[in-house]
């Protein structure tokens, strides 16, 4: 049986909605340690930069809207770096991460779920869905309840009402399993 090629679409300055896991998805790690994980981004952000549009941290996945520079394409190089930065601060807090047979990490799936923002309205979408995401999987009641959510942001800057509950937003799977 032949492998599938896996393809990825690269726009220099492009807009990206990215779904990343953990291998376990009992896991607790991002969230548990969420100021090592903003430690991962921001270290990542001050060496390539890029802006978040939007994103939401779970448990055990996370959801992410980036926009890259005008001529840049490198999101696997962000990602790369942001994966091996916090899976260095887990280990360096004595937490086992793992190691596949060629020596890697194996906290993470090796793969994430990658899909160039088409407009507007596919942004739009896709920002609702990361922000309606911890009421999906149960982790909120309320999408104001999730401190981990560029929601919060979007309320303080008048983008969404605090109420905000999502529209069409709770029946797309967007790349999760």
């Amino acid at each position: 049986m032949a492998m599938v090629a896996y393809r990825r679409n690269f726009v220099a300055g492009g807009t990206y909605f990215f779904t990343v896991t953990l291998r376990d998805r009992r896991a607790r790690f991002l969230v548990e340690h969420i100021g090592d994980l903003r430690r991962a981004f921001a270290q990542t952000r001050a060496r390539k930069p890029f802006v978040i549009e939007a994103m939401v941290v779970l448990p055990d996945h996370l959801h992410a809207i980036w926009r890259l520079p005008e001529h840049d394409t490198d999101y696997p190089g962000r990602w790369k770096s942001i994966k091996s930065l916090f899976t260095q601060a887990l280990n360096s807090h004595g937490i086992d991460v793992g190691k596949r047979h060629d020596g890697s990490a194996s906290i993470w799936q090796r793969r994430y779920w990658e899909h160039t923002i088409r407009d507007e309205q596919d942004g739009l979408h896709h920002i609702d869905y990361i922000h309606f995401n911890p009421v999906k999987h149960g982790w909120a009641q309320c999408v104001q309840d999730w401190p981990f959510s560029s929601f919060h942001r979007y309320v303080h800057r008048g983008w969404l009402p605090l109420n905000w509950a999502g529209e069409n937003v709770a029946d797309q799977s967007f790349g999760e399993p």
